[in-house]
């Protein structure tokens, strides 16, 4: 009985100091992915696996209900724990990530894919991505008396390995996420901007010489054609078809079940959901779910203009550029403003890997969100 009320208490704590407004926005995008799962997923499960109708949902219902105890397992440790927990996480999931060359499943010429028994074709870079964060800002916020530029050094030299699995596999999508962030937590640690104008001339010159002139990435440059040229490759069809969807869903949308994108592609649930919903939905409740991302970026800048740590503001920061950004470029390609990445929406898009990444993030935010307790 005391062990039970000892962790009563220590929830009842944990509820009554985490930021609540966070909390619900996470809980209202979650719900809203499990229900356009069911809208954009049933028939395509009845008609096309010959299954039950709601196995897409009850899956994804599934990996939300591990999503939030993973969530509120990361939200509840103390700061301290928190760091170290995820330093350890951040190796073990190089590990997974290193494994996936050797034994991992390819689907489209890419392995991305592990097969864990708990978790068929789960994607380590899912894993990785809340961890590396952590490191990051480990790195740039260390108090230890090393000039800031070998920080920004070893800070690049921790992106590396993970960089370099991610471009074997090939995917230069997370790639870019990654970098992205890396230059995000940098530019804000008070950089040169010279120094930053100069680095950042030199990774685009390398990344796109790499596109065009190493045979290892091919896809991409095929990618880059069928995007100006739909008709050169499948993407770029795929992402045609996406931008109909769009405007033939209009301001509010065909219907729900109406929709036809959904047929047109194997991972329309996943790559294309904004379109999926956009079409049976309707343009508006688009702006609707981007204005609830903006809201939720908004507040957790808000905490970070407030937080006085140095590292932990460089998490924060770091944490919601990564759900951002991935926002962004998923939207991006659904209207045909970049080429096809094969990047999720966060909390919205069907799968496990995603959901549990997300989850990751949004554990960590909702941590160094709460309110300190003397």
């Amino acid at each position: 009985m005391l062990k039970n009320n000892s962790i009563y208490r220590y929830y009842y704590g944990w509820w009554k100091n985490i930021d609540k407004t966070i909390f619900l926005l996470i809980l209202i995008l979650f719900s809203l992915g499990l229900f356009f799962s069911l809208a954009s997923t049933s028939l395509i499960a009845s008609d096309k696996l010959e299954t039950n109708t709601y196995f897409f949902f009850f899956k994804h219902l599934a990996y939300i209900f591990f999503g939030i105890v993973i969530l509120i397992f990361f939200s509840s440790l103390s700061e301290k724990n928190l760091f170290s927990l995820s330093i350890f996480l951040f190796f073990i999931s190089l590990v997974f990530l290193f494994l996936v060359p050797l034994i991992g499943t390819e689907v489209n010429g890419a392995k991305r894919w592990l097969n864990l028994f708990f978790l068929p074709r789960f994607q380590p870079v899912e894993l990785i991505k809340p961890f590396t964060i952590i490191i990051l800002a480990t790195i740039l916020s260390s108090e230890k008396n090393i000039h800031i530029y070998y920080k920004y050094l070893l800070s690049f030299i921790a992106i590396v390995p993970v960089s370099f699995l991610l471009m074997i596999q090939p995917d230069i999508g997370q790639t870019l996420l990654i970098f992205l962030s890396w230059i995000t937590l940098v530019f804000i640690s008070g950089i040169s901007l010279i120094l930053f104008l100069t680095f950042f001339s030199i990774s685009l010159t390398s990344l796109i010489y790499m596109i065009f002139y190493v045979s290892k990435f091919e896809y991409i440059k095929k990618r880059i054609f069928s995007f100006f040229n739909p008709d050169t490759g499948s993407h770029g069809a795929q992402a045609a078809k996406s931008i109909d969807g769009i405007s033939s869903g209009g301001f509010f949308g065909k219907g729900i079940g109406e929709g036809t994108l959904k047929y047109k592609g194997s991972e329309t649930h996943t790559d294309f959901i904004i379109s999926v919903i956009s079409e049976e939905f309707g343009v508006i409740i688009i702006i609707l779910i981007l204005i609830m991302f903006l809201f939720f970026i908004y507040t957790v800048f808000k905490k970070v203009y407030l937080e006085e740590n140095e590292k932990v503001k460089l998490v924060l920061v770091g944490s919601i550029t990564l759900i951002a950004v991935q926002a962004l470029i998923h939207v991006g390609v659904n209207i045909r403003l970049f080429p096809t990445t094969g990047m999720t929406l966060p909390f919205l898009s069907y799968g496990g890997s995603s959901i549990i990444g997300v989850s990751i993030l949004s554990g960590i935010i909702l941590n160094l969100t709460k309110r300190k307790v003397n």
